[in-house]
């Protein structure tokens, strides 16, 4: 396959890196370089900010109605239906995610959320009040922050850029996007199909090392917010550099999920729901449920079921219909997933399957799934986010001592609960300290429900109309209504009553 050359979209027009370098970009199935991209620089990122600043402030975006920013998002999700499966299928050439994941699963949520934001920003209201004071009327405005700067993952790189994109732009926001170095293109492809549907500016990606673009983007006074997907390291870093301007941070950082498997839950279910939501996108996943809390019980036939059908995933060229299983993103993550695995069995974890690169495939970042029993709850296996197809299974004797340890990592983005008495459900979900609860499911998003995480899987929510409102900043207006020139109050200031 040709290596195809890619350029970054900045003010409207596709453009090299102002040092003249591109990096490689190599498919994780075949280790082959299938794109060179635009090593952005710090003057890229200036550039960019440059252009959104000024498509912000000259009214060009925010000053339209949220009718007619409702309907060129609209046009948006058309074009994107229409080029669904090429976004489908050079999405999984670039991640590595198999294609009926990345055309059946990510493909129609991605249109789904550009149509919910559409419709969404026409029914976001401010708040006409009474009169409190008794001398006039307050009203709440909500209106758009300005410059956005979104640092998107590599997993899921144009699923989560729309996150923001969608959102930002509905509430009357400029955006500048550094998509990951290791998977760019579906994003720069987007800009492709749809640059002729948003006014220059609006709308500018950056490619290049997070170290230099991710850290203009997030220091600039010229960005009024920024929001970052990714690992808690760098959301440190980006908190410590947005405090230049003090501007906006909204970040997802990660998690390390529970499934907490009640006594009465259907063994069947419970196999096929840990499979799936340990497994997906080779568990490149911050939601994915890596950690399986089994009542003492169950937990021998839990995983003799789970290993039978852990041996029936299919690992493969991602591009077949019948590849359950795709290489990890690089070399880097498959190694570190080799590592978690070392770690695992030195801390005195037991392999019960997989651990090991498959036999027979000499390309590809390919890693087996990976079970391990005899967990401890201090295990570095247990408590650190690996983003490798690796599940710990730990049994507990009570439901108190399973609530307490699923809640003892420093994560609290996603968790699960399974079990058949209502009441019982209920009482874990609302003990569980995790941003979402999911109930006999693991892993079920909707772009009506908000998406966020406790602790230090950070703060603020993608997804719904909460994520509008991160958009967004409120304002009080005052009006006076008694006509008055002096006003019965002033005598406090100065005068007599």
């Amino acid at each position: 396959m040709a290596v195809e050359h890619y350029k970054m979209f900045i003010d409207g027009k596709w453009v090299d890196s102002s040092s003249g370098e591109t990096f490689d970009v190599v498919n994780p199935a075949t280790e082959e370089t299938i794109a060179k991209v635009p090593l952005g620089t710090k003057q890229d990122a200036k550039s960019a900010i440059h252009a959104a600043r000024k498509a912000f402030d000259s009214g060009v975006w925010p000053e339209k109605t949220p009718m007619e920013r409702a309907s060129i998002l609209w046009k948006i999700a058309e074009v994107v239906e229409k080029n669904s499966l090429h976004l489908a299928q050079l999405e999984s050439r670039n991640v590595g995610k198999t294609i009926k994941y990345s055309r059946d699963s990510d493909l129609p949520f991605i249109i789904d959320n550009l149509r919910f934001f559409s419709g969404a920003i026409r029914n976001m209201e401010g708040k006409a009040s009474m009169n409190y004071s008794g001398m006039g009327l307050s009203i709440i405005k909500r209106e758009p922050i300005g410059v956005i700067a979104a640092i998107i993952p590599w997993n899921y790189p144009l699923y989560i850029a729309m996150w923001k994109i969608a959102p930002a732009l509905a509430a009357g926001n400029t955006l500048v996007i550094k998509p990951a170095s290791y998977t760019p293109l579906s994003l720069l492809e987007f800009a492709k199909i749809t640059e002729k549907l948003l006014p220059k500016g609006v709308l500018n990606i950056v490619t290049g090392p997070g170290d230099i673009i991710g850290t203009e983007l997030a220091s600039s006074a010229n960005v009024d917010m920024v929001a970052l997907t990714g690992d808690i390291s760098t959301g440190k870093k980006i908190m410590q550099a947005a405090s230049s301007n003090i501007k906006k941070v909204h970040l997802e950082l990660g998690g390390k999920a529970p499934m907490i498997i009640l006594p009465d839950a259907s063994l069947d279910a419970v196999t096929e729901g840990a499979i799936v939501s340990a497994f997906w996108n080779t568990a490149q996943d911050c939601t994915a449920s890596t950690r399986v809390y089994v009542h003492e019980s169950m937990h021998d036939a839990f995983v003799s079921m789970l290993v039978k059908k852990a041996s029936k995933i299919r690992i493969g060229d991602p591009g077949r219909e019948s590849t359950d299983m795709g290489p990890l993103v690089s070399a880097r993550q498959r190694d570190r997933t080799e590592e978690y695995v070392k770690t695992g069995l030195k801390e005195g974890a037991r392999l019960v399957f997989g651990g090991h690169r498959p036999k027979g495939m000499k390309k590809g970042f390919y890693f087996e799934p990976t079970i391990f029993t005899n967990v401890k709850q201090n295990m570095r296996i247990c408590q650190e986010e690996i983003f490798g197809p690796v599940l710990s299974v730990l049994k507990y004797r009570s439901v108190d001592e399973a609530v307490e340890k699923a809640n003892d990592v420093i994560y609290g983005l996603a968790a699960s609960v399974w079990g058949t008495d209502v009441t019982q459900v209920m009482n874990v979900a609302s003990r569980l300290k995790f941003g979402e609860v999911w109930i006999n499911e693991h892993g079920v998003l909707v772009s009506e429900m908000p998406h966020g995480g406790f602790k230090q899987s950070g703060f603020g929510k993608d997804l719904s109309m909460y994520a509008l409102e991160e958009y967004t900043q409120v304002k009080h207006i005052y009006i006076d209504q008694t006509g008055l020139a002096r006003k019965p109050w002033y005598y406090v200031v100065y005068g007599d009553k």
